[in-house]
């Protein structure tokens, strides 16, 4: 039940946005620690199942596979690299780069910023040419309006 430091070497490599979800933090990270629900909220089409052997909780260190499909499929072994309880959850793959959920309790629910963190990215160049940080943007705010709607 650990939790790492959150190294922000250059903010401007954290694609950063956030919302707020109508429903306690406890219960949106539920989902998030469950790899067999990421694709319920994927913003960017992607994310199509958990492998057969993702565990059903994720927790620090752990790690986990993804079915994905961006023009053909293919399948993705991450590792979770944050993990605070109902607070805080990232996980990295081969790319070096994160994708991080930081919950927040508010008024009227939890605040959800979801953030894509290239600042350990193995090729950030490729990143860029290819426009992942903008795209991935686009991608984190469809995924939070689909958080809203789940807990809606």
């Amino acid at each position: 039940m650990g939790q790492t430091a959150v190294m922000t070497s250059n903010p401007s490599r954290i694609v950063s946005f956030s919302t707020i979800v109508s429903a306690p933090a406890e219960e949106i990270f539920n989902l998030l620690a469950d790899p067999r629900r990421h694709s319920e909220i994927d913003g960017s089409g992607s994310v199509q199942a958990a492998q057969i052997n993702a565990p059903e909780r994720l927790t620090l260190n752990a790690r986990f596979g993804m079915k994905m499909r961006i023009a053909v499929p293919y399948k993705i072994e991450n590792t979770v690299v944050e993990f605070e309880e109902g607070k805080t959850i990232a996980w990295r793959h081969m790319g070096g780069h994160i994708w991080r959920y930081i919950l927040e309790p508010v008024e009227g629910g939890t605040k959800v910023t979801e953030q894509f963190d290239w600042n350990k990215a193995r090729s950030p160049l490729l990143l860029q040419i290819i426009n992942a940080p903008k795209n991935n943007g686009k991608s984190i705010q469809k995924t939070l309006e689909n958080l809203v709607k789940r807990f809606a």
